[in-house]
């Protein structure tokens, strides 16, 4: 009996151990600078910590050849389980190659909620097909040094703030004979004009450009009344934009949340002008949503050939959802999902500005994508930028440089 009761309690130990071993995975995880990136390290060891027996390795890519390169590992049909996602075009050349794998089955089974994303999950979606998830989103805001609003007696930007209050916010405070600017543009189309994809109907992929002139208009009434530099004069100096807002005499500039890093450390080191700055939603036009804004996204797929793909969901659906968000976000990296509790992380960074304003800037209520995926976005970023130019340096009219938008843009597609 004794004997037998041996053989059990033996049976058992290696059952035990069978299972264990079973539950002990590696999942490979294919990224760009993935041992210098901060963010990817924190959301490794917060995964491996919250689920033990699992272990990420990162095969790292370099960021300049990372489509190339990754589309050459997917033919040649490397089966690692996760492939970071960079671009859309990519994304979509792989989809359109079969490497992809249907997420819809597995975020069916989990009801795994997708609302915070706040629409930016349709951008990795494709015939019905939702092929990847967001984690990272550095959306546009509109950065403001509130000393400069202080002295000059003027409201701080808001929320739920205009284009035109925008415009007549950065008419008050600016001060040509003091050199102190309402306004700051950096020189990409991104920041002059883009907003106009915030209403979820326009895009910048279609051909037809006459809703980019409203905000032209802008700019160039800013330019003429001195409460911006010229885009002339950034050009020729090769202004960068950071260095630009630091230097403390530039009321307000639309910049991509990423800027938020920057801004701290260097105010921090002291290599900073402003001292006491914001953030506020990007102005909308009338009848759009306040808090809506653009940007773009970093996401995460599961490869086709992938042996573990129930994992790789786990993966995916923690690290791009409100955990692993919380995870980025401590980072000091902006993540796609919103959320207030993401919001608490974020703003609890040293550094960060205490205001109510600030944090709740950090609840967009929607991000279009800066340019959707097309097999033209590539050439229809360079028309663009091209005839940008030539508007900002006023060598045509904006209706001249819209036209030849329209025209070159409208060829390109075959329309």
């Amino acid at each position: 009996m004794k004997k037998m009761i041996a053989m059990i309690l033996a049976a058992m130990m290696l059952l035990s151990l069978g299972i264990a071993m079973a539950e002990d995975q590696v999942l490979t995880i294919v990224a760009w600078d993935a041992n210098t990136t901060g963010y990817l390290t924190a959301q490794k060891e917060a995964y491996e910590a919250s689920h033990p027996g699992v272990t990420i390795e990162y095969i790292d890519v370099s960021s300049q050849d990372y489509d190339t390169k990754v589309a050459a590992m997917l033919a040649g049909g490397d089966t690692s389980d996760i492939y970071m996602v960079k671009d859309i075009p990519a994304l979509l050349n792989w989809y359109d190659a079969g490497y992809t794998t249907n997420l819809n089955d597995y975020m069916t089974a989990a009801n795994y909620d997708l609302s915070g994303f706040v629409g930016m999950e349709t951008n990795y979606a494709v015939d019905g097909k939702q092929i990847a998830l967001p984690f990272r989103s550095d959306f546009e805001i509109l950065f403001y040094n509130k000393d400069l609003f202080d002295a000059a007696g003027v409201e701080y930007p808001n929320n739920e703030m205009s284009w035109e209050e925008y415009k007549e916010k950065a008419l008050a405070v600016a001060d040509p004979s003091k050199e102190i600017y309402g306004t700051h543009y950096h020189t990409w189309l991104s920041t002059a004009v883009n907003y106009t994809v915030a209403d979820g109907v326009n895009t910048l992929i279609d051909g037809e450009y006459s809703d980019l002139a409203y905000f032209y208009e802008i700019i160039q009434e800013l330019e003429d009344a001195e409460a911006c530099m010229a885009y002339n004069e950034i050009s020729a100096a090769g202004l960068h934009y950071s260095g630009a807002f630091g230097n403390g005499n530039i009321a307000m500039m639309p910049m991509g949340y990423w800027y938020v890093a920057t801004l701290i450390t260097n105010i921090q080191e002291g290599t900073y002008n402003v001292k006491n700055w914001g953030l506020a939603s990007m102005p909308t036009k009338e009848g759009v949503a306040a808090g809506s804004t653009f940007g773009n996204l970093t996401g995460a797929m599961i490869n086709e050939k992938s042996e573990k793909k129930d994992l790789a969901f786990d993966y995916i659906a923690w690290l791009c959802g409100e955990e692993g968000s919380k995870v980025t976000a401590s980072t000091g990296n902006r993540p796609a999902w919103v959320s207030e509790g993401v919001a608490d992380v974020m703003s609890a960074i040293d550094g960060f500005p205490t205001d109510e304003g600030s944090k709740a800037a950090l609840l967009p209520t929607y991000v279009a994508i800066e340019i959707p995926g097309s097999e033209y976005s590539s050439q229809i970023s360079s028309i663009l930028g091209e005839e940008h130019s030539a508007i900002m340096t006023r060598e045509i009219t904006i209706e001249e440089g819209i036209e030849n938008m329209n025209e070159r843009v409208q060829e390109l597609l075959g329309k």
